[in-house]
């Protein structure tokens, strides 16, 4: 059986943590971030997890990650 192939805009994505779990970076700090709050931004910088309904197919895209 062939292996499964990464896909590298995944891979470049989200990171498995040691739990398991898959984590992300958050939305909406690419730009127009002068109408956005210090803390807003601040809490934006932190990563997020998966969210577990999405969690399977995540881990479909990133097999040896």
């Amino acid at each position: 059986m062939p292996k499964m192939k990464t896909n590298k805009g995944a891979a470049k994505r989200f990171k498995r943590r040691a739990s398991g779990k898959i984590s992300r970076s958050k939305a909406y700090t690419s730009h127009i971030l002068t109408s956005k709050t210090t803390k807003r931004k601040r809490c934006l910088r932190k990563r997020g997890l998966v969210d577990k309904a999405d969690e399977k197919k995540v881990k479909r895209l990133i097999p040896y990650k």
